[in-house]
């Protein structure tokens, strides 16, 4: 074998180990937990991290069947919330349903991919309780997310929401907070939604058709999820008087999302009669 041949045989090869390091670096990372809801069933919750990009993903599927997806874009500073819910039969839907909330990342509300990525369970069947409730967040959604517009909200929205194509929603202050950013606009914004009927709709536990438009009202719950990090003092290895901080651990919290949306029929809306 003639020497460059060797030469090029080694360089392709020490740039193969690379290309496989790099992509082992940046290779999502998935935590399995197990949770006790407040109804004190177990469910299963999977967190998947993404270094490369900076999002996280955290899906569990609730004891009625509905499949729920929060996506972190901290990136782009922005939160989606995914439902698929089941249909019922016994009123006629045989379908199931997609729908997808946009909205701003409230910033504290979740540790980092980075943190994310490293987290470890010792005991992978522990089921786990959070150790602070949040509460309830209430949002009031007014437009309709054009998904082939919606990189400039952000990139992620239209692959996970691709089944909600004529449901995908977002409100006017979240538009507005995010046009605020730099680098952003609100023309660019704007360009990706179009406003809800400007018409008064009744709330759909108050309409009786099933054909008749309504605002909808929709609960999703995360029962556990990363919420801070816990930080403690000095380190048996310090010296005396030396206090220096170190992270030692999580905190984990819950908390609710009560979305209010329009729908273009109560048939869209059923589980909220």
């Amino acid at each position: 074998m003639c020497f460059l041949c060797i030469i090029k045989f080694i360089f392709s090869v020490y740039t193969l180990q690379f290309i496989l390091c790099t992509k082992t670096l940046f290779t999502d990372s998935e935590l399995v937990i197990n949770v006790q809801n407040q109804g004190g069933e177990v469910i299963q919750e999977t967190i998947t991290s993404n270094l490369l990009d900076d999002y996280i993903i955290l899906e569990f599927q609730r004891t009625d069947g509905t499949l729920v997806t929060q996506l972190i874009d901290f990136r782009n500073e922005v939160q989606v919330l995914k439902a698929l819910v089941l249909g019922e039969e016994e009123r006629g839907q045989s379908q199931y349903q997609v729908m997808c909330f946009v909205s701003r990342l409230s910033k504290g509300d979740f540790i980092s991919t980075d943190a994310i990525s490293k987290l470890r369970q010792k005991n992978p069947s522990t089921i786990r309780q959070p150790e602070e409730d949040r509460g309830r967040e209430n949002f009031t959604m007014t437009a309709w997310i054009n998904l082939p517009h919606a990189a400039p909200i952000s990139q992620h929205i239209a692959g996970l929401c691709s089944e909600a194509a004529d449901s995908t929603y977002i409100s006017d202050d979240d538009i507005k907070f995010l046009s605020s950013k730099p680098g952003s606009s609100i023309s660019r914004l704007e360009s990706a939604i179009y406003p809800f009927p400007s018409t008064q709709t009744a709330s759909c536990n108050n309409v009786s058709g099933l054909w008749t438009p309504c605002n909808c009202l929709l609960e999703i719950m995360i029962p556990w999820y990363p919420c801070a990090l816990k930080f403690c003092k000095g380190k048996i290895d310090t010296p005396p008087g030396n206090n220096a901080s170190y992270r030692c651990g999580i905190k984990t919290c819950r908390k609710c999302y009560q979305l209010m949306y329009f729908v273009k029929q109560k048939q869209q809306c059923l589980w909220y009669d």
